[in-house]
C-alpha cells in the first residue's frame, strides 16, 4: 500500500461532524465534551476565530478568549469525537486569513467590526 493510499484510506476513516461556516474574525462558541474519569461534562469556550488552518480531516481552527484579563488561545482539531457544537455567535468583518495582530491589543483597540454573509 502506497502513502498516499494509506493516508487516503484514514481520512476516510475519520468522521468530520457538519458545523456551520466561520472563519478568521467571527465569534464561535465551543461546546467540548471533558471525561474525568468516569464522569461527562460540556465546557463552552466562547472567543474570537484567529485562523484556520488544513483542509479536510486534519483541518484546525484558533480561537482565543480574556479570562481575567489574561488572553487564552486554544487550537480545535476539526474532526476531534470531543467537540459536541459549534455556534456562531457573531460575524466579524476583517482582511486577513490570520489575525494575529489581535494579541497585541487590549479593550477598544481589540474590537471587530461585525460583517454580514
Amino acid at each position: 500500500m502506497s502513502k498516499n493510499a494509506l493516508i487516503q484510506y484514514v481520512e476516510d476513516q475519520v468522521v468530520v461532524k457538519d458545523f456551520p461556516e466561520f472563519k478568521a474574525g467571527d465569534t464561535i462558541t465551543i461546546s467540548y465534551k471533558i471525561i474525568e474519569g468516569n464522569k461527562e461534562r460540556l465546557q463552552k469556550f466562547q472567543g474570537v476565530v484567529l485562523q484556520r488552518s488544513g483542509s479536510g480531516a486534519t483541518a484546525t481552527f484558533t480561537v482565543r478568549k480574556i479570562s481575567n484579563n489574561i488572553g487564552v488561545e486554544r487550537i480545535f482539531p476539526i474532526a476531534t469525537p470531543f467537540i459536541e457544537e459549534i455556534e456562531v455567535n457573531k460575524v466579524g468583518s476583517v482582511r486577513r486569513a490570520r489575525i494575529f495582530y489581535l494579541r497585541g491589543l487590549r479593550g477598544k483597540k481589540a474590537r471587530i467590526k461585525e460583517g454580514r454573509r
